[in-house]
């Protein structure tokens, strides 16, 4: 038997309030800054200080949850 699931045509928004968490690729992000200089800024396996924008971090892939 199979079971068609049919996704969403709009990637979700990320969160825009300071300090919002998300996740990618197994680590968390966080909001910094706001308006026009805003980032997501984590750390990658080995420790070092890792920051995206928002577009880089929607073509990575991120959710709300781990």
């Amino acid at each position: 038997m199979s079971v068609m699931v049919e996704a969403d045509s709009k990637p979700k928004s990320l969160p825009t309030a300071p300090c919002s968490v998300v996740w990618s690729l197994g680590h968390a992000y966080v909001l910094e800054g706001a308006h026009g200089r805003a980032r997501w800024v984590g750390m990658d396996d080995r420790g070092r200080a890792r920051w995206f924008t928002g577009a880089e971090l929607q073509l990575r892939g991120w959710s709300s949850s781990r």
